[in-house]
This record gives C-alpha cells, sequence and structure tokens, in this order.
C-alpha cells in the first residue's frame, strides 16, 4: 500500500508543480509590467513553493475529489493550488512570529531579506526591513490563493458550500494561532485549551477541510462529507503531535529547521503539559526555567529532551497520536469511496507513522 500511497502522491506533485510554474509565471509577467522591482518578493515566494514542501494539503483537496468520484482534473486542481498558496503564507508570517531564521533547510522569508538589507547597505533597520518585506510576500501568496479559489468552476450551491468551507479554514487557522501564541503567558494553559489549538490548526485545517473542499466540489452528500470530517479531524491532530515530537527530538537536517525551537520559543505543546504532569518538581523547575530561552545552550537542550523522555511524556504524546491513528483507520475502513481515493487516503496513515519530517 505505501508505495501505492507513494506513487500517487508523486504523479499528484508534478501534476501539481506543473500548473504553479504556469500560474506564477502569469503573475511575475504582470509584476513585471508594473513594479519589476517587486520581483524580489515572487523569487522568494516561488523559492519556498517550490524548496521542497510535502503538497499534503492541496493532495488531500485532490484525493478528497476522487474519493468521491469526481473526474475532472482542470476543475479540481485551481482549489489544490490555492490551498498550497493559502499554506506558503501562513508559513511566511508563522516564521516571523516565530523568530525562525530557516524553512526547509534554507534563510525564512524575513532572514533573506534581512541578510539582503545589509550585504545591499540599505539605510534603515535591516531586521525591520526583513520583516516587512516578509509580511508583504506572505499577504501576496495570500492574494493568490485567493484569486486562484474565486476562479474554480462550480455549480452555485456547491460555490456557496466552498465558501463557507475555504474561509472557515482562513478563519480558523487564524483563531488557533492566536490561542497558540497567547498560551503560558498568563500561566500554565488548560487542557482544554490545547486541544482547541489542536483543533483549529491541524485536525481542521491540516486535513479535515482540505478533504471537505475537494470532496463538496466533487457533489458528495453530507453523509459522505461527516465521515470524511471525522478521518481527517483525527488524522490532522495525529499530525500536529507528531510534528511537535520531530520539532523536539528529530533529525535537523530532515526536518528542515533547528530541532529545540520550540523549546527555546516557549511553544507549549502536549509535551510540556504532560512533562510538567509528570515530572518530579526537580525536573517540572527545570523544564519551566529553560522552555522560552532563546539562547538556550545546545546541552540543556539535549538534557531537556532527555527529561521528556525519561517522565513518560513523549510516551504520553505517542499514546495520543497512536490514538488518533487507530480512529482515522477505522473510520477510513467504512467508508465507500473510489479506490484511488481510498488507497492515498489509507497509504497516507501509513506515512504518518513512519514520518521522519
Amino acid at each position: 500500500m505505501s508505495g501505492d500511497f507513494e506513487a500517487l502522491m508523486e504523479r499528484f506533485r508534478s501534476r501539481l508543480d506543473a500548473e504553479l510554474v504556469i500560474f506564477l509565471k502569469g503573475r511575475r509577467q504582470a509584476t513585471a509590467a508594473q513594479a519589476p522591482e517587486a520581483e524580489a518578493l515572487l523569487d522568494r515566494l516561488e523559492d519556498l513553493v517550490f524548496g521542497g514542501g510535502k503538497r499534503l494539503r492541496p493532495a488531500l483537496v485532490y484525493f478528497g475529489y476522487v474519493a468521491c468520484e469526481g473526474s475532472a482534473e482542470a476543475r479540481i486542481l485551481p482549489l489544490a493550488m490555492a490551498t498550497e498558496l493559502l499554506h506558503t503564507y501562513l508559513l511566511i508570517h508563522d516564521d516571523i512570529m516565530d523568530h525562525a531564521d530557516t524553512r526547509r533547510g534554507k534563510p525564512s522569508v524575513h532572514a533573506f531579506f534581512e541578510t539582503h538589507h545589509g550585504q545591499r547597505g540599505y539605510t534603515g533597520d535591516a531586521r525591520e526591513y526583513g520583516r516587512s518585506m516578509a509580511i508583504l510576500a506572505g499577504d501576496l501568496a495570500h492574494t493568490y490563493a485567493d484569486q486562484l479559489f474565486t476562479s474554480v468552476d462550480s455549480e452555485p450551491e456547491r460555490r456557496l458550500r466552498l465558501h463557507r468551507i475555504y474561509y472557515a479554514m482562513c478563519r480558523e487557522v487564524i483563531d488557533g494561532q492566536f490561542l497558540e501564541l497567547h498560551m503560558g503567558i498568563g500561566g500554565d494553559p488548560p487542557e482544554e485549551d490545547l486541544r482547541r489549538v489542536l483543533r483549529l490548526k491541524s485536525g481542521l485545517y491540516t486535513v479535515e477541510r482540505p478533504l471537505q473542499l475537494g470532496a463538496v466540489l466533487a457533489g458528495a452528500d453530507e453523509v459522505r462529507c461527516e465521515a470524511l470530517s471525522r478521518f481527517g479531524g483525527a488524522l490532522g491532530e495525529a499530525f500536529q503531535l507528531r510534528d511537535d515530537v520531530l520539532g523536539t527530538f528529530g533529525d535537523p537536517a530532515a526536518v528542515g529547521k533547528p530541532v529545540g525551537g520550540d523549546l527555546r520559543e516557549g511553544k507549549f505543546t502536549f509535551l510540556i503539559h504532560h512533562a510538567l504532569r509528570l515530572a518530579d518538581d526537580a525536573g517540572a523547575a527545570r523544564l519551566r526555567r529553560g522552555l522560552g530561552r532563546a539562547d538556550l545552550p545546545d546541552d540543556e537542550v539535549l538534557a531537556l529532551c532527555d527529561l521528556l523522555r525519561e517522565c513518560g511524556a513523549l510516551e504520553a504524546v505517542d499514546t495520543m497520536i497512536e490514538r488518533r491513528m487507530l480512529e482515522a483507520r477505522t473510520t477510513l475502513q467504512g467508508l465507500d469511496l473510489a479506490p484511488a481515493g481510498k488507497a492515498f487516503l489509507s497509504g497516507l496513515i501509513d506515512y504518518l507513522g513512519r514520518r521522519s519530517h
């Protein structure tokens, strides 16, 4: 089954990338005619778009459509591309908020422009310049996403449902980001707040909403859409929990960003929640002292990682992941879907189980 998934994913990725090249080339021509200097934003945008992304969300849009017997590729590709460019916008802005200097193994957009400022000898503050340029690049990606979304060919009733889902997805991920940034500044957040962030930022945004978009465009009825939502919510939450584990314990070369960054940023994940509950008083105090320290030495990061393992926090999160994957697999088994779509979704569960980046 993993071979089927990988082949399906590779064919889709190649097709999507070819369409993205054509679309962005058209946007570059428009920019070159009016403000050629602003092509610098497109350069960074293209570098990020084609810099190694997994294409998970647009693939879910596409295979949600295929799973529900959609067959007109020309209708689904603009919707898939919109989802990818929406994600690009969020990554750029997320890196600004997280003060992340790398993304996919390369300088993040704001870090690139900050360095560019210094190399060119520009006047003014290099960091503010980098942040401002990155905000504009993110805004540009969001504009292109909306342009693609509004171009989707669909019947009036389906279009209304698509609008509700797409703009709900845009709002939900922003709400989730707000809650995540706000968590912990007034003390340890309750578990319910962590679950809300997990639901909004990943359960809905990463899997459930993209699947819904594809299914609705294919004309799926409410019963099938609801079942796909249950599958997507469980798998999306598992995906984020795995992401949190990789952000602490993964290989930096594979993950594409500094491991330990979540600890230095003070990101309050379920790993931290379980560790503060399970560690002894000395361990919990040590974790609190290190969490959110931007200058935390590497050896202390490794020591805190050992603490997360030894106190049982990592095991607790692994159990959360396994439960959600089991829920997703059980839900999928009961779904009547087109073979290619079902093969992709089944393979995605297996992929998550062995995911290392």
